[in-house]
């Protein structure tokens, strides 16, 4: 389990260490990119976010675990959000491109609350975890409400 998850973040930093305008072929693999990226950050925040809503108990060692996989992955989407990935495939509002100094924000934004929760995760407190998840997923719902179709 190690050695998979070990060559997973070795991966991503692979992936993170490459230009942005090289990294996709196509429009579309950028979409497909950033749609498996966000899929993947969604199901870590969500196993965290269960734990600090108490509807999962707490377990220090799971939580720095998704900590760890959310740290990483987090980042990875907003690269893909480039020019010609506006059509296809995706539920990216017009907006994204239109207002691209607001998404840039709302995507800041989102990076400083979830290392937040990243910190909070590791700190193997439950306390910590509940007292920041809140902010983070508020930070997910603004950019989902301006910038993603339902």
């Amino acid at each position: 389990m190690k050695i998979r998850h070990t060559l997973l973040l070795a991966a991503f930093g692979a992936t993170l260490a490459m230009p942005s305008q090289a990294q996709f072929a196509k429009p579309e693999d950028a979409i497909k990119y950033r749609k498996n990226a966000l899929f993947v950050m969604g199901q870590h925040f969500g196993r965290l976010g269960a734990m600090a809503q108490g509807r999962t108990p707490y377990d220090a060692k799971l939580a720095a675990e998704n900590a760890v996989v959310l740290e990483t992955v987090s980042k990875l989407p907003w690269a893909a959000f480039g020019e010609g990935t506006d059509n296809g495939d995706t539920r990216a509002k017009p907006e994204i491109w239109k207002e691209s100094a607001k998404f840039k924000d709302a995507a800041d934004k989102m990076q400083t609350e979830m290392a937040k929760v990243v910190a909070a995760a590791k700190s193997g407190k439950a306390d910590d975890l509940k007292a920041v998840f809140a902010g983070a997923a508020g930070s997910c719902k603004n950019c989902h409400d301006n910038f993603r179709s339902q």
